[in-house]
């Protein structure tokens, strides 16, 4: 999806907007994703044609911007290309550097759990905005514990009246962290479904390739500490994209 032009007198505003989205999003999460965050908001203020879309950098420019090695540098931009915030428009060749451009709906996508944190007058005027996804014109708020009900989940929702010890385990587990932290639950476990335990170990699929490792790096010794809490057959998880 191609980016609006931010042209005109709404432009600076529209800006400033998509750089607190990703502030907030880095800020909410470890520190691995902060640093992440930093580096890509000063890239796209330093280096960043707003007008043309259009970021042509060198790595060895970018090493020097972010006081990185080239190394870091061409990690963090793949991981940037892979949670589709950056898209390669031109691939470098010999005395020419690659050209990317923005995609702001994948931007606003992923950082929207996030937009309540810096205010209601800043979610509503995201969702009001025209370079927002449909799947950002709601803005999460936190939801109830239960997981939702589908072919491989069954089971999991507790019926009414049932005591929430006889949820089965990943329904417990989630509970249990919601209970302290809705907001995680809401925008990274409510997605997981459970898909099978073999020999102690929990199978969840998530949505994305990009959702699976978030899990796997910043949260998955909380949801084994949860699990274990609930029900100590389980000793380990591994997180899964979903095919397709």
């Amino acid at each position: 999806m191609a980016n609006p032009k931010l042209v005109g007198q709404a432009a600076p505003v529209r800006k400033y907007d998509i750089l607190s989205a990703i502030g907030a999003w880095g800020l909410a999460a470890g520190k691995v994703d902060q640093r992440l965050a930093l580096r890509f908001i000063l890239l796209v203020t330093a280096r960043y044609n707003w007008a043309l879309d259009r970021l042509a950098v060198g790595q060895r420019e970018i090493a020097r911007l972010w006081s990185v090695d080239e190394r870091t540098v061409k990690r963090d931009m793949a991981r940037l290309r892979d949670m589709g915030w950056l898209v390669l428009q031109r691939q470098g060749a010999r005395g020419r550097v690659s050209e990317y451009g923005l995609s702001i709906p994948a931007i606003l996508d992923m950082t929207a759990p996030h937009w309540q944190a810096i205010g209601p007058d800043f979610a509503a005027r995201q969702e009001a905005a025209p370079d927002s996804p449909p799947s950002s014109k709601v803005v999460p708020f936190p939801r109830a514990a239960e997981p939702r009900a589908t072919e491989k989940t069954a089971g999991n929702a507790a019926a009414p009246g049932q005591p929430a010890a006889n949820l089965p385990a990943w329904g417990r587990a989630r509970a249990f962290i919601a209970r302290t932290d809705p907001g995680l639950d809401s925008a990274w476990l409510h997605p997981l479904d459970p898909a099978g335990r073999e020999e102690g170990c929990l199978t969840l699929v998530a949505p994305s390739r990009y959702h699976a490792h978030y899990v796997q790096l910043h949260l998955l010794a909380r949801i084994e500490n949860a699990l274990r809490l609930v029900d100590p057959s389980i000793q380990s998880v591994r997180v899964l994209a979903r095919r397709g």
